[in-house]
């Protein structure tokens, strides 16, 4: 058990890891955005690419930060039967490992698999914005599809995982509160 929960809390740290890193978008984005608006509202002048720039960065932010928010069960989520007083932290744990197992598994496995032509085909077109002076390698932006994705999916097993420990009747010392391990 202890091997198992090594594993969880190595891809737990590295969600964390990522999550933090990512966030700093925000601040890029905000900034990109209040010079845009400052040049176009006061100066009457305003730039493609800057524009461009304002949803790549959302598209990153939204891409990449999805596993932190998963890991802090921030993601949207029916809780009709979840938080129900019939639904103990076991029941919990089996509604999570056969989501993870069911629904969230094989869409990543599918967004990952079928992105991989996409992102080869702009690549070898070397594609860019179609609006004059928009931004370039445009297959940068589409990279981050599979790699989003397959954070999420790594942040998944480690919820499956968790998952399985709080089903076999153990308890896992994380250095984040899971809400799997919270009692109703």
């Amino acid at each position: 058990m202890q091997h198992l929960t090594r594993i969880i809390n190595l891809i737990e740290s590295f969600s964390e890891w990522s999550g933090r890193a990512v966030s700093w978008l925000v601040l890029a984005m905000v900034l990109v955005i209040g010079y845009d608006v400052v040049m176009r509202y006061l100066f009457s002048t305003g730039s493609v690419a800057l524009q461009e720039l304002e949803w790549h960065l959302f598209a990153l932010l939204f891409l990449l930060g999805a596993t932190y928010t998963f890991k802090h069960d921030g993601h949207v989520r029916v809780d009709i039967f979840y938080n129900s007083r019939h639904m103990n932290k076991r029941r919990r744990a089996w509604v999570n490992l056969l989501g993870g197992l069911f629904f969230l598994t094989p869409f990543c496995l599918l967004i990952i698999i079928s992105s991989i032509p996409f992102i080869t085909n702009s690549f070898l077109m070397g594609e860019g914005s179609p609006d004059p002076g928009g931004l370039p390698w445009r297959f940068l932006l589409k990279g981050a599809i599979p790699l989003g994705f397959s954070l999420l999916l790594l942040q998944g097993i480690a919820h499956m995982l968790r998952s399985i420990v709080v089903i076999r009747g153990n308890q896992i010392k994380a250095p984040a509160e899971n809400p799997v391990e919270k009692e109703s």
